[in-house]
């Protein structure tokens, strides 16, 4: 028996500091919701929008694998680990927090704002030594098709992470249709609308709508408009 959970983009957390903007899928700072603590490993899912010239200051993490999606402008990381890099949209960047992290990150721009999705799943591993990594991706590789950029292996396409875990982003053109099989065996998916309109296996969805589908081999896919996803499955057992 299939199971879903679905989350409207106007039911999420908001979390508005002036310099940061930030909608939670699930409970995170002061936004809590009993009901909204994670989806299996996955964590966090927040849908950030950082001001010209803001930033989040240094500041820790550990036992966590915190993955970075750039959507509009530049962000500037710098970290413990003596990383100082500008990640942008195109790109995706992960870090191993393990037995821990300082960091920090900064709107590059001082004309325009950053927006970007800031992702913690949890590691199948503790206290790990930290790990810091960035690709940048070819947009044209998920033009209506499923492009990976992480999974648990570090010779597959992507960044990886320490969990069983994939992540797939589709650019898709207006009645384009694909399918997703479930990779491990007791994963789910969490599919997250970018912008647009999609179907997932029957279930109508709009731009920043998240839908959970567990016990589940298949997903079915159609772009109801012009529209791009993120697709996360991890597992269900943490």
């Amino acid at each position: 028996m299939t199971n879903t959970i679905l989350h409207k983009a106007n039911t999420r957390g908001n979390a508005n500091h002036g310099w940061l903007n930030s909608r939670h899928t699930f409970s995170f700072a002061n936004y809590y919701n009993p009901e909204r603590m994670h989806f299996g490993a996955l964590r966090v899912l927040n849908d950030d929008t950082v001001e010209a010239g803001m930033g989040f200051g240094t500041h820790p993490h550990d036992n966590m694998e915190i993955i970075s999606i750039p959507l509009v402008g530049d962000l500037e990381h710098k970290d413990s680990m003596g990383n100082v890099s500008v990640i942008k949209h195109g790109d995706i960047q992960v870090m191993s927090a393990g037995t821990g992290i300082f960091h920090s990150e900064y709107n590059k721009n001082k004309d325009q704002p950053v927006k970007f999705l800031q992702i913690w799943v949890f590691p199948n591993k503790k206290n790990v030594t930290p790990r810091y990594d960035q690709i940048m991706l070819n947009l044209d590789d998920r033009h209506n098709k499923l492009q990976q950029i992480l999974s648990p292996n570090p010779n597959d396409d992507g960044v990886w992470i320490h969990q069983n875990a994939w992540f797939h982003l589709g650019k898709f053109d207006q009645g384009f249709n694909a399918g997703y099989s479930i990779k491990s065996k007791g994963n789910g998916v969490y599919a997250f609308i970018l912008s647009g309109e999609v179907t997932i296996n029957n279930q109508p969805l709009n731009s920043r709508d998240g839908l959970g589908i567990w016990d589940v081999e298949q997903l079915s896919i159609h772009a109801d408009t012009d529209a791009d996803i993120l697709l996360m499955e991890v597992p269900m057992t943490v």
